[in-house]
């Protein structure tokens, strides 16, 4: 069988487990639905108030969440990898997460130290509000790492200065938390620990639009990924024009990134295992097969850690990092010792 076969068969073999997981999302959950309920409920044979309020008001937004959220941060895990040729990067890597995190940390932290209340105690810690300080932290620190790539002459120095900013706005957050009221450290540790719950059926619409335009850009990023793998001399004589690439690259995996962590808070270990499971099984480098297919993996494992995380059992919802680092580990493990034999 050609290489091109085997990947349209696997492509095809995902898509059929991704359906099958989009669907067990809406079935398990703290409550387990009888799958005929659910039929009825999606296909409108009859209608039960309670079932269509537990599916279309939490379970489906959920599970849209966990799709679009791993396909973005997968996707800008691969960008990250490639731009910067390091199989380490992950789209924390220039301290957008961080930047987040600080607008977060502003927002629920010193807003209670000023007040002398505690924010949380009144619910405002779950609103809007503090899903759009986090994505202007992380637009703020996406603005001043584009600034720099302007400035400087190679990517190390760049991924230092990445690096840099996530020290200094993790000291910012850690001074703020030892000055804060133990509610509201309650309320950003909560909020650090990533879920695809927060949402919603009031938001999803917006979340679902702005991750779908990311993720479109990503394909016509393609071609010029494909030309960086052979070298920035190389590319340069083919007409590419290194810099301005790189700003793109940069801008469109901190957008993805920036409204991830905005709407579900910093969620860990796709971007960084994802790309590698993909590149394992398609056994290519070709960006024109590793994006989409990136996107698919990427919405499969976090799909699956959504259902982990909310499998009976357990009261409410484990946090989702703590179920993506568990299963991203090791698949990065195992990859290193698939491609070390």
């Amino acid at each position: 069988m050609s290489r091109n076969k085997l990947n349209i068969s696997v492509i095809f073999g995902l898509i059929i487990i991704g359906v099958i997981l989009f669907v067990l999302n809406l079935f398990v959950g703290s409550v387990i639905i009888p799958f005929r309920d659910l039929f009825d409920v999606i296909f409108g044979e009859k209608s039960n108030s309670t079932v269509s309020t537990i599916v279309y008001d939490y379970r489906l937004p959920q599970a849209i969440t966990a799709l679009l959220a791993g396909a973005a941060l997968s996707v800008s895990g691969l960008l990250m990898q490639t731009l910067f040729r390091n199989p380490l990067a992950d789209p924390s890597m220039l301290g957008v997460s961080s930047g987040s995190s600080l607008g977060v940390a502003i927002t629920i932290l010193l807003t209670g130290i000023l007040g002398d209340s505690a924010l949380s105690s009144f619910g405002l810690w779950s609103n809007i509000g503090v899903s759009l300080a986090a994505f202007v932290g992380a637009i703020l620190v996406l603005m001043l790492i584009l600034a720099f790539s302007s400035r400087v002459k190679n990517m190390t120095t760049l991924i230092i200065i990445g690096l840099m900013i996530s020290y200094l706005s993790g000291s910012i957050t850690d001074i703020l938390k030892f000055f804060s009221m133990k509610e509201d450290i309650h309320a950003f540790v909560i909020w650090g620990m990533g879920t695809f719950s927060a949402v919603g059926a009031s938001k999803i619409t917006l979340f679902s639009i702005c991750i779908i335009l990311g993720l479109i850009v990503s394909l016509f990023l393609s071609k010029n990924l494909n030309i960086l793998l052979l070298g920035d001399l190389y590319a340069e004589n083919l007409g590419l024009n290194i810099k301005r690439n790189n700003i793109i690259i940069i801008l469109v995996s901190g957008y993805l990134t920036a409204i991830v962590t905005a709407y579900c808070g910093p969620i860990a270990f796709l971007g960084l295992a994802i790309p590698h499971l993909t590149r394992f099984i398609f056994r290519s480098s070709d960006h024109r097969i590793l994006i989409p297919a990136t996107m698919l993996i990427g919405m499969i494992v976090s799909m699956f850690c959504n259902l982990i995380a909310r499998m009976p059992g357990f009261e409410g919802n484990l946090p989702i990092n703590a179920v993506t680092a568990f299963i991203g580990a090791p698949i990065v493990i195992w990859v290193i010792f698939k491609k070390n034999k």
